[in-house]
């Protein structure tokens, strides 16, 4: 079953692997998300908390990068 992209609990592991061009909004913000040890625990919220971006921008620009 495909998750949700804007579940507030979706892990970033997840995310790369059902949106995987998603990751490119990801390392256009310098982000190191993707490929990181912690992106199976770590969420949209938390990565927007630790690198101070807002997260409604930031989920906009997810939306539109989504391939489904």
């Amino acid at each position: 079953m495909r998750p949700n992209l804007d579940d507030p609990d979706l892990p970033l592991a997840r995310l790369f692997q059902f949106w995987p061009a998603t990751a490119q909004v990801f390392l256009a913000r310098r982000m190191l998300c993707p490929g990181c040890p912690i992106a199976p625990f770590h969420t949209v919220v938390e990565a927007c908390d630790e690198y101070g971006f807002d997260e409604a921008e930031f989920r906009s620009a997810l939306r539109l990068s989504a391939v489904p």
